[in-house]
């Protein structure tokens, strides 16, 4: 007994330094991070960055074409591309950047506008979830990226607002993965997220603008429990809609933010507050949801900024400490500050370095932006006035940068198609 004792303890301490190192590393697991807020708790950033920008640790090949951003989870690195006659997920090695395994999550590659891959797989336990642009739920292995079950949005009569493909990155919530197919029926669905199972299916009611597109938006599933009511938030075709969780029932529908061309953004949640933003000149809202006394939810409009004030395209928002952060403008995304409560604008829009749309992620008080000709600016995290601390060219640029930023364990993800670089913050 005496010498199990002490072989216990030997081991514990020589793991005691490994399991601490994960248990403090700041993973990336899904789209923008925890909570969806695409914000970084990891402190002591960027002070390796230099007049030409941090050091590049790594750069890999092999990610196939694409948009998808990156999730980051135990040394391995998640994200999807398009190869020769399909749309497939990758894992690879967070310490080297080399491809670990490849798996196909289509039977033949999707065509649409803007060719590639646009989901980033959701990381739950020893599995992935990623939607395929041609309409495809998929659930894969972590380990070796076998397939465990998938289910194609025909089988609710899928369809998107417009011809760009699927973007969304699938929402998992308990023991249950929320996706959106865009059918009449089953505009918003859950399924056991074990087998694919359907658990339920939200359908929009007849009404409302006639002129808005039905179908799915390019936007992913944002929690809420706004006026005392789970629920589920989502950037559709005909507008941002709320779900009950815990049936599918639609508890309210705001139109004004919807466009008629693509409707992207990722909803901001605060408390019973919601923030929302679309391109294509229409405009961002600041929405309260309240209780309406019978179990439901209704939703007040605090304020609307029209499209010359602001609109965000596709480069997402991000709150901090009651501002919000973006890019403003259809196609020019400048860095702007808005103050989330009452829709001033503390700085902005300014006229940055780079052109093009901006996408963004918080990290230690700082933003960092990544314009579309590949620009990065590293700018401080203030209301005050619009300071940049650093600019950089990346070692590799291609076409549209539109792969929004990660930063996981100290560490800068740039995608970049078929290239990640990966460069060291600490």
């Amino acid at each position: 007994m005496k010498t199990l004792f002490t072989f216990s303890a030997l081991l514990i301490a020589v793991a005691a330094p490994f399991f601490l190192s994960h248990a403090y590393a700041d993973d990336w697991q899904q789209w923008r991070g925890a909570e969806r807020a695409n914000r970084s708790t990891e402190t002591g950033l960027f002070e390796t960055w230099g007049e030409d920008g941090p050091p590049l640790k790594w750069m890999a090949e092999g990610l196939g074409s694409g948009y998808a951003s990156v999730s980051v989870s135990d040394g391995v690195i998640y994200t999807t591309g398009n190869f020769e006659g399909n749309q497939s997920a990758i894992a690879i090695s967070e310490q080297d950047g080399k491809v670990i395994w490849t798996q196909a999550i289509t039977d033949s590659l999707p065509r649409h506008g803007y060719d590639g891959s646009r989901t980033t797989p959701t990381v739950d336990g020893d599995r992935l979830y990623m939607v395929s642009s041609d309409g495809r739920i998929v659930c894969l292995n972590r380990a070796d990226g076998s397939m465990v079950w998938s289910r194609d949005f025909k089988e609710w009569d899928g369809k998107m607002m417009s011809g760009w493909g699927f973007s969304e990155s699938p929402l998992v919530d308990g023991d249950r993965v929320i996706c959106t197919p865009g059918g009449e029926d089953a505009m918003v669905v859950a399924l056991d997220k074990s087998n694919g199972e359907q658990i339920w299916a939200c359908a929009i009611p007849a009404g409302g603008d006639d002129s808005l597109k039905k179908g799915a938006g390019y936007s992913s599933v944002v929690m809420s429990n706004g006026g005392g009511v789970k629920q589920y938030i989502q950037l559709v075709g005909q507008g941002l809609i709320g779900i009950r969780a815990s049936n599918g029932e639609m508890l309210w529908r705001y139109e004004r933010v919807a466009n008629t061309t693509a409707n992207i953004p990722t909803a901001i949640v605060d408390g019973d507050d919601v923030f929302t933003s679309t391109g294509y000149n229409t405009g961002s809202a600041l929405l309260t949801l309240l209780a309406d006394g019978n179990d439901g939810v209704t939703v007040k409009e605090v304020y609307w900024l029209g499209a010359r004030e602001l609109q965000n395209k596709h480069g997402g928002v991000t709150l901090v400490d009651g501002y919000l952060y973006c890019g403003h403008g259809n196609g020019n995304g400048m860095p702007v500050c808005v103050e989330m409560k009452t829709g001033e604008i503390a700085w902005g829009p300014e006229r940055a370095e780079g052109r093009g749309e901006t996408s963004l992620i918080y990290a230690d008080g700082h933003i960092v932006f990544r314009r579309e000709d590949g620009t990065v600016i590293l700018a401080t995290a203030t209301p005050d006035d619009f300071k940049i601390v650093r600019l950089f060219e990346p070692a590799f640029q291609e076409g549209k940068t539109w792969a929004h930023p990660v930063i996981a364990n100290g560490n800068l993800y740039l995608r970049e198609q078929d290239k990640l670089m990966c460069y060291q913050l600490k």
